[in-house]
């Protein structure tokens, strides 16, 4: 097994703000896996949570794992090693991602259809961070004309308070009624119990569809209070980064949100899937700063997924792969094998 690195810098288009800071782009690693004259191709988004905020320090976990003897394992048993032996998860992302390709191109099989998932039918968010009115009244349109987009997902938790997230979320309904979308609020753990309470049934009256990590990581006892009663389903992000915590908080959510950066890549969000499924909970996937690489590989388990927020990599200027494109609003793979993402001219 043949492995190489490749770092890029990606910019946004758009500075992304949530409640835990902003975000103008990121410096992303590429991982090549060459067997048998195929190679199969990864990306890592860094993330100080899932373990490595820079390339070099995923590079470098990478590098000290790659010293075990691999040929003989399956990608299953790769990403097992990778837990026991603490790789960051979103640098076992990257590696995972990789491999998943190989094998698909090993196969000459598309990987959505290799994993079974079928292709997709629920459209993409395209999400708009923490921003006063008058710039999300500039910003809407430039997100939404044209563009084929049916579901927003909006960023609240202002570092301002309530009221903050109240004159942004009035301004969105404002700036969004030239267009059919559906809007769903990604508090990112932006609330106390008293504000979600609050925040939840406003939001609701409103018109939202749903309600993303309302409480901190580290808080989740508070999931029960919002989950009596609620007026809108309760999905948990941070709150679930493996399959085993799943079970934890089934009985006060109504859905998970995975990313393959936070769970440490395909491998892992299959399981999370699975044990969601098990505890009759619904599914999303969502991403980090990542490039069409990852959300190609991200879209060959959409078929399994009930919400989906792929949408990193239209926020890139430029965005230095191609993969899956959104067609009528949703993100599609395509029929190549393997993940079906490459690198631009200029790239590879």
């Amino acid at each position: 097994m043949q492995v190489d690195f490749k770092t890029i810098h990606l910019k946004k288009r758009f500075p992304l703000a949530i409640s835990r800071g902003v975000h103008s782009g990121s410096d992303n690693l590429f991982v090549s896996v060459t067997m048998q004259d195929i190679t199969g191709l990864g990306e890592m988004s860094p993330g100080k949570t899932e373990g490595a905020d820079t390339p070099e320090a995923a590079q470098t976990s990478l590098q000290t794992f790659l010293e075990n003897d691999l040929d003989d394992l399956s990608v299953e048993a790769i990403y097992n090693l990778a837990r026991e032996q603490d790789v960051p998860a979103c640098a076992s992302a990257a590696l995972d991602i990789a491999l998943w390709d190989w094998l698909g191109k090993k196969t000459g099989q598309p990987l959505y259809r290799l994993l079974g998932a079928g292709k997709p039918t629920v459209p993409t968010s395209v999400t708009i961070g923490i921003n006063p009115p008058e710039v999300v009244k500039e910003r809407v349109p430039l997100l939404l004309g044209g563009t084929g987009v049916k579901s927003l997902k909006i960023k609240l938790g202002s570092p301002e308070g309530i009221d903050a997230d109240m004159a942004m979320y009035n301004q969105v309904i404002e700036s969004t009624r030239p267009y059919d979308v559906q809007l769903r609020v990604d508090a990112n753990g932006g609330w106390d119990v008293k504000e979600a309470l609050h925040m939840m049934k406003w939001i609701a009256e409103r018109g939202a569809d749903y309600i993303e990590q309302p409480l901190k990581q580290g808080a989740e006892d508070g999931l029960a209070e919002l989950f009596k009663n609620r007026p809108l389903p309760i999905y948990i992000d941070e709150s679930c980064r493996y399959s085993e915590d799943v079970g934890k908080w089934a009985h006060c959510i109504d859905g998970v949100n995975m990313k393959l950066m936070k769970c440490g890549g395909i491998t892992e969000a299959l399981r999370i899937v699975a044990a969601a499924k098990e505890h009759n909970l619904q599914t999303m996937i969502g991403c980090m700063g990542e490039s069409s690489m990852s959300i190609a590989a991200g879209a060959a388990i959409t078929g399994f997924i009930d919400h989906i927020d792929l949408d990193s990599h239209l926020n890139l200027d430029p965005d230095p792969c191609t993969g899956a494109e959104m067609i009528d609003g949703i993100i599609m793979p395509n029929d190549l094998p393997g993940h079906g993402a490459a690198f631009k001219p200029g790239f590879a």
